[in-house]
C-alpha cells in the first residue's frame, strides 16, 4: 500500500492515521502516500470509514492518532483550501441556481484553472442545453455531471472523491474514469472511494482497503 520515500514529498503522507467515533475505532492505523499522478481507490463496504477518511483528509475532521502531511506539511485547512477539492454525497450545489451559476460560484471561491471555461466543461459532461436549467430540477445524474464540472473548473490538486459513480449510468462512469485519468495526466491525484468493484479504462489504480 505504502510507496518508498523519494526525494520529493508526495502530496499526501499519512502515518498511523487513526479514527474513533464514541470510544469505537472507526479505522486504524492507516499508512499510504498520495503521489502526482496517482489514482487511489478506497474500498470497503458501508460502515468502513471510507467517507470518514475523505473528511479527515479535507480538514473537516481530525485524526484521532497519526499524522497527515500535504507535501511534506502538516496538514491544516488553510493549507488545504484551494489545493484540495472533495466531492461526497453532498454535491454543493445550490439548487436554485443554475449549473453554470453555480460554476460561477465555484470560481469566484477557489478561482479557475488556466484554460477552463465554465460553458465549455458543461459541455464536456453532457450537460449542454441545461446550462441555465435550475439545479432543481435536474435528474439525479445530471446533479453529479454538475458537480464533475465544478471539479474540471476550478485548480485543486487533489480530488476526493467520495463514491462519484452512484446515480451514474455506464455512460456517467466512464465519464468520472475520463476526467480522473485526465487529471492524473496533468500532474494531479485522485483519491476515489467506492463500496463495490469499480473498472478504470486505463487500468486498475492502487487500492487502499478500509475494513469496518
Amino acid at each position: 500500500m505504502a510507496r518508498p520515500m523519494t526525494a520529493q514529498a508526495p502530496l499526501l503522507h499519512a502515518r498511523a492515521l487513526c479514527f474513533s467515533r464514541q470510544e469505537e475505532r472507526v479505522f486504524g492505523p492507516l499508512d499510504f502516500e498520495v503521489a502526482a499522478g496517482d489514482i487511489v481507490l478506497v474500498e470497503g463496504d458501508n460502515g468502513s470509514g471510507k467517507t470518514t477518511l475523505m473528511r479527515i483528509l479535507t480538514g473537516i475532521l481530525h485524526a484521532e492518532e497519526g499524522t497527515l502531511e500535504l507535501e511534506g506539511k502538516p496538514l491544516r485547512n488553510i493549507d488545504a483550501a484551494g489545493r484540495i477539492v472533495f466531492l461526497g454525497h453532498q454535491l454543493g450545489l445550490k439548487a436554485d441556481l443554475s449549473p453554470l451559476e453555480n460554476l460561477r460560484v465555484a470560481e469566484g471561491l477557489a478561482g479557475r484553472s488556466e484554460g477552463a471555461d465554465a460553458m465549455a466543461v458543461l459541455g464536456e459532461v453532457g450537460l449542454a442545453g441545461y446550462e441555465d436549467e435550475p439545479v432543481r430540477r435536474l435528474s439525479a445524474g445530471q446533479k453529479k455531471r454538475a458537480a464533475l464540472a465544478r471539479l474540471m473548473l476550478v485548480p485543486a490538486t487533489i480530488w476526493l472523491l467520495d463514491e462519484p459513480y452512484a446515480n451514474l449510468d455506464r455512460e456517467g462512469i466512464a465519464l468520472v474514469n475520463r476526467l480522473v485519468q485526465a487529471h492524473a495526466q496533468r500532474g494531479g491525484a485522485a483519491l476515489v472511494s467506492s463500496h463495490g468493484t469499480v473498472t478504470f479504462l486505463g487500468g486498475a489504480p492502487r487500492v487502499i482497503r478500509m475494513h469496518a
